[in-house]
């Protein structure tokens, strides 16, 4: 039971959400040492894929070398002007110096090795890795090729999080809300999903607006695969409430439109007054009730069973 009224059909493709999906760049200007991971390879989160002999990454290995050393020579007075400070040798103000000194000292320390963390670098090499789990969908890495820090070396999508996007004309996303349910279509059946948001502008060429849709979990989708949605909008007092059935269903046998309905000793065509048609779906206004099983997807073959039969008869 439903209301062509009440769904919204429109056309999407599936998507990598914002999470699910991360471009590895070098970071740095050098050149790739060693590729670990080819084209549809699984990647850990951490996991190292690449590395790249770097010039800025021995520089910054240097700092942190420098940096290690001035701290332990600021821990070091420091600890000589509390002997001395202890002793009655030295003033006070000598040893809050000392620990100043220290503090600045080791904070830098603390900053340069954070820096070459961050940034994969050990010794003169960077390595280069995956901020999610997923697979490596592009790999334009080349080994022994000189990169700058912006170059593309891979591209990594997790199948896991993935978003339907899906164009709907901006007169009828004005009637979708967020949180509203939803029907996918595949060529393995449907699949349940939810409205996370609706653009708040419609594109000034096709005069759309994209609608944004969470499959549910589990759901077999392979980003880039385009789908049919019906979106659901909220049942209102003024829509009409019908039966809807898929436009294929519906044949016509000597001049009547019938349903081939189920029945225990196989299909039985049943004479039913249709009414509007929208997006591949047709209304039934009488002539079945709901929870009745009908032939959808090749209803036609049926007909042709029904007419031969005829025929032979």
């Amino acid at each position: 039971p439903s209301s062509l009224d009440a769904e919204i059909i429109a056309q999407g493709s599936v998507a990598p959400s914002p999470q699910g999906q991360a471009i590895l760049s070098a970071g740095a200007e050098g050149r790739v040492t060693s590729i670990k991971k080819r084209l549809g390879d699984a990647v850990q989160r951490g996991e190292t894929v690449a590395t790249i002999e770097s010039r800025e990454a021995a520089a910054i290995s240097s700092e942190v070398t420098s940096a290690a050393s001035r701290a332990a020579l600021a821990r070091s007075q420091m600890n000589r002007e509390q002997r001395l400070f202890d002793e009655k040798i030295t003033a006070r103000a000598d040893l809050e110096t000392a620990r100043a000194e220290n503090q600045q000292a080791a904070a830098e320390a603390r900053r340069a090795s954070q820096a070459a963390t961050a940034s994969g670098v050990s010794g003169r090499f960077i390595a280069v890795r995956s901020p999610i789990g997923g697979r490596i969908t592009s790999s334009p890495a080349i080994l022994g090729s000189y990169v700058t820090a912006q170059d593309e070396l891979f591209r990594i999508a997790n199948p896991n999080l993935i978003q339907i996007e899906a164009a709907v004309p901006a007169e009828d996303a004005r009637k979708i809300s967020t949180g509203a349910a939803a029907t996918v279509e595949t060529p393995e059946g449907e699949i349940s999903a939810r409205v996370l948001a609706v653009t708040p502008a419609a594109d000034p060429e096709n005069r759309a607006a994209i609608v944004v849709l969470a499959p549910a979990s589990g759901a077999r989708l392979v980003p880039g695969e385009y789908v049919r949605v019906r979106i659901l909008q909220q049942a209102t007092s003024d829509q009409s409430t019908a039966l809807i059935v898929p436009a294929e269903a519906v044949q016509s046998v000597e001049g009547r439109n019938v349903v081939f309905v189920k029945t225990k000793s196989g299909f039985r065509a049943r004479p039913v007054t249709t009414g509007a048609t929208s997006g591949g779906r047709i209304e039934i206004v009488d002539g079945l009730k709901a929870g009745e099983q009908i032939a959808g997807k090749n209803a036609f073959l049926l007909k042709s069973e029904l007419g031969r039969g005829e025929a032979e008869h």
